[in-house]
């Protein structure tokens, strides 16, 4: 038989699921604004470093060699920092399909 009151503890429990969701979600595009933002940073003090000494540098070959450095560091600070963010975005998906689930799993007849 159908009871008021389940309906009602259905639609709480939907509800409060729907606000964790949500705050999980909002914490996770934080953390992935926060990540883009120190990589921005770094990666400008690392081109004004890079551009005063290069500034410095008398010769040629030295001023290849601080652009090879300077090409490398960035190429892998541009990869750690890009794992990085994807790691994010991916705890982000999970988190956002977890009520998802829990939905799911309520209605899925358990398998014997």
């Amino acid at each position: 038989m159908f009871k008021v009151e389940d309906f009602q503890n259905y639609g709480k429990e939907q509800f409060e699921q729907c606000v964790a969701s949500a705050t999980s979600v909002q914490h996770g595009l934080q953390a992935i604004a926060s990540a883009y933002g120190d990589y921005t940073k770094k990666s400008f003090e690392d081109t004004k470093s890079f551009v005063e000494k290069l500034s410095g540098v008398k010769s040629l070959d030295k001023a290849l060699e601080a652009q090879t450095d300077f090409a490398r560091s960035s190429y892998e600070t541009f990869v750690a920092e890009s794992q990085k963010i994807a790691g994010l975005y991916s705890d982000l998906a999970k988190q956002a399909f977890k009520p998802v689930e829990t939905i799911v799993s309520k209605f899925t007849p358990a398998s014997n």
